[in-house]
């Protein structure tokens, strides 16, 4: 048996397939995803089994892309050969809101739940719930569990969960819910069979086109960068990250609307709007002009900003993990992140730090250093797939 865990968005799939043995959930035996999914782009299906990878074209149909990518999802499932029966699928879903708290099988009522906070993630929850219809169909009589990005985040005290707002519009729902759950607990579970400090003061850094910070206790979240939605907090790739809100009512004042804002928030700021060229921190890397290094600069600082704050709830350091796509593969800004948090005796090694790519869970830190640093590649996709075991009961 395998379950299949899959994150749609609004131009890629991306999936892979965990077996399921006596011990739990193993590594996958299939990674792939399918890009170009948008409006007028050219659909293609690339995956990797053992030593085998291939890119295949997705031709173009009447059909909805989307829909046509997963009939070439299941036709490459039915060819390949020894891969085993898929008894479920689990789905990377960002925000469960108050009332999901852990993973669930999907009904048509949950999806109708789940679609009002679409507001909250206009990037994500559309399409990962439209994901979840579709595989509905594509894979009848195969239960869907959906697994809520911001469930881990529970733990939050109420302090850490309010905002200093009337409690007619809390009631409302408006509260920090944060986000990057399951990578947050494939993290911290990670850690915990790497190093005995992790049942300790731990913050994890999530850095990627999505970037958050969670600050974890005994493994549990005690504080997180992002909030109500996914816009707060550190900078991002698109995203702005923690802005004044009377930002928000100068622009509506100077004519606004809230498409248009919407659009400013989650797709024109972060690393693009300040470099004005890329959301993407390789490429910035690549260019030298001020732009791009005021870009990076900031996001730099931004997190070592924010780190502060996490530390300071945690009353101190005994682990730091770096994860996402830029916290695995930038080594320039670990390098720069804990040498700003030297003052807490953090010590990297760098070599270490130069090799460590993303393939491999690694520490980074010196032995003399005061706080472990370690490099952990995130694999939500897992973290979704024991979810679902455990939620389905398969053994």
């Amino acid at each position: 048996m395998a379950i299949l865990a899959v994150n749609a968005g609004s131009s890629s799939l991306k999936f892979s397939i965990y077996p399921i043995a006596q011990n739990g959930v193993q590594p996958s035996v299939l990674v792939g995803n399918v890009q170009g999914l948008e409006p007028g782009g050219s659909a293609s299906l690339s995956y990797s089994l053992q030593d085998q990878r291939e890119t295949i074209a997705i031709p173009s149909t009447s059909e909805e892309p989307f829909e046509q990518s997963l009939k070439a999802l299941k036709d490459l499932l039915s060819k390949l050969p020894g891969l085993p029966n898929i008894q479920a699928v689990a789905h990377r879903i960002v925000h469960g809101g108050s009332e999901f708290k852990t993973s669930t099988v999907s009904t048509p009522f949950i999806l109708e739940q789940l679609a009002q906070l679409n507001s909250l993630a206009p990037l994500h929850q559309p399409h990962n719930l439209e994901g979840v219809k579709a595989f509905s169909e594509a894979f009848e009589n195969v239960p869907q569990v959906l697994c809520f990005d911001t469930a881990y985040h529970q733990t939050l005290d109420e302090l850490e969960r309010s905002f200093a707002i009337p409690q007619a519009v809390s009631q409302m729902g408006v509260r920090k819910y944060g986000f990057h759950g399951l990578s947050y607990q494939y993290i911290i579970s990670t850690l915990q069979a790497h190093t005995p400090l992790a049942m300790g003061r731990v913050l994890m850094a999530h850095l990627g086109n999505g970037a958050s910070l969670c600050a974890s206790l005994q493994t549990k979240s005690i504080a997180t960068t992002m909030g109500f939605s996914a816009l707060d907090g550190l900078m991002m790739g698109t995203r702005a990250g923690t802005l004044d809100a009377g930002v928000i009512l100068y622009l509506l004042e100077r004519g606004y609307s809230h498409d248009q804002l919407q659009k400013l928030l989650y797709q024109q700021s972060g690393l693009l709007g300040v470099s004005g060229t890329s959301a993407d921190m390789r490429k910035l890397r690549s260019l030298a002009n001020d732009s791009a290094k005021k870009a990076i600069d900031l996001f730099v600082y931004r997190v070592i900003r924010e780190s502060g704050a996490m530390i300071s709830c945690l009353q101190g350091l005994d682990v730091m993990a770096f994860s996402g796509g830029i916290g695995e593969h930038d080594a320039l800004l670990r390098q720069a992140v804990c040498r700003h948090l030297s003052w807490m005796g953090i010590k990297i090694d760098e070599s270490l730090n130069q090799s460590a790519v993303g393939e491999e869970i690694v520490k980074i830190s010196t032995p003399s250093s005061a706080v472990e640093v370690w490099v952990i590649p995130t694999d939500e996709g897992k973290m979704a797939a024991q979810q679902a075991q455990a939620t389905l009961g398969l053994r």
